[in-house]
């Protein structure tokens, strides 16, 4: 069954009307049907020289491919089972899939959709970062504790850093060469040199997180932010001095993070369907709105080209669709 276009404004006028959420100060662009069951997506990665938004179905085992300037799918990729974090790498022409089901990373060609290889990556594999200088990607595997490091020339696990607990997120920040992750455990964001693969670095979050698990980096802006999926908070975390600047309610358990850099908007989507957006202005973070969008819209990207915000969400009316925003 083909779900038709909604007017975006009446869709949001119905949503808020539904739960009684304050307005979010998006547009709804459009409601796209995606593919597949009315199941779990997780992360998103935009290959923006081809147009191209890579969505992981986790629940169907599927990597949806949407065409962003024809706004449609382009493709509904199967063989992922249980696939979470995406890592697009426009510099290598290649799309990294973290296969919880089968514990491994596997290697999409970005342009033929090609699965290339298939490279063991620990117990449950989730978010991954790409550092270019020493063409690595370093993998979050969340259960079993470590970061994987995986050669991007020979498609090989060359290495498993021990984190002392549950993996968050990473990110890799090119000023300090440094690649960050969320330790959960313990509370923990660890900085690891990517030349040497070891820790260099502890800093001890607040008890104000519960669960360090969503990460993102303004890296020009010197700044971290980071979700604490127990206790529905935002940590603005400066680079600069190691601390932690402002703690800001969210939506209950907060996820994935997307930042528009041009427009300096913060998306933070939580598996409530709840889905905050700041400002960042002056090194502070300024809440312009916040509102339910969809069940389970624990999931975000955003294109700084156009100013898109892209929300999988996993039951619209039975079925999954994609809701496109603008600012």
């Amino acid at each position: 069954m083909k779900l038709a276009r909604i007017p975006g404004f009446l869709l949001l006028l119905a949503g808020i009307a539904a739960r009684a959420a304050p307005p979010l100060p998006l547009h709804i662009v459009s409601v796209i049907p995606l593919p597949g069951n009315a199941s779990r997506f997780d992360y998103q990665s935009l290959y923006a020289p081809l147009g191209r938004l890579f969505i992981s179905h986790m629940g169907d085992g599927h990597l949806v491919v949407f065409d962003t300037v024809q706004d449609r799918v382009g493709a509904d990729l199967s063989g992922f089972p249980g696939a979470t974090g995406v890592t697009a790498v426009p510099a290598l022409g290649r799309v990294y899939v973290s296969v919880t089901g089968s514990g491994e990373i596997a290697v999409v060609d970005a342009r033929t959709l090609a699965t290339l290889a298939r490279i063991p990556a620990g117990d449950f594999p989730d978010g991954s970062s790409y550092v270019p200088s020493v063409k690595r990607l370093f993998v979050s595997d969340e259960s079993g504790g470590t970061l994987t490091v995986i050669n991007t020339a020979t498609d090989k696990r060359i290495a498993a850093i021990p984190l002392g607990g549950a993996a968050g997120m990473n990110a890799y920040d090119p000023v300090s060469g440094r690649l960050w992750v969320n330790e959960q455990t313990h509370g923990e964001l660890l900085a690891v040199d990517p030349q040497t693969d070891r820790l260099v670095k502890q800093v001890h979050l607040p008890d104000s997180c519960a669960h360090n698990h969503g990460l993102l980096l303004d890296a020009p802006a010197r700044l971290a932010f980071i979700a604490c999926d127990h206790n529905a908070r935002l940590l603005l975390f400066d680079l600069r001095t190691l601390a932690v600047r402002a703690t800001y309610r969210v939506g209950r358990e907060p996820d994935v993070l997307a930042f528009d850099a041009p427009r300096g908007l913060l998306y933070v989507a939580s598996e409530s369907g709840v889905v905050t957006v700041f400002r960042l202005a002056d090194g502070y973070l300024r809440k312009l709105g916040e509102g339910f969008l969809g069940d389970d819209a624990h999931t975000v990207s955003a294109d700084p080209a156009t100013g898109n915000a892209y929300f999988p969400i996993e039951n619209w009316h039975g079925h999954p669709a994609l809701i496109v925003t603008a600012p």
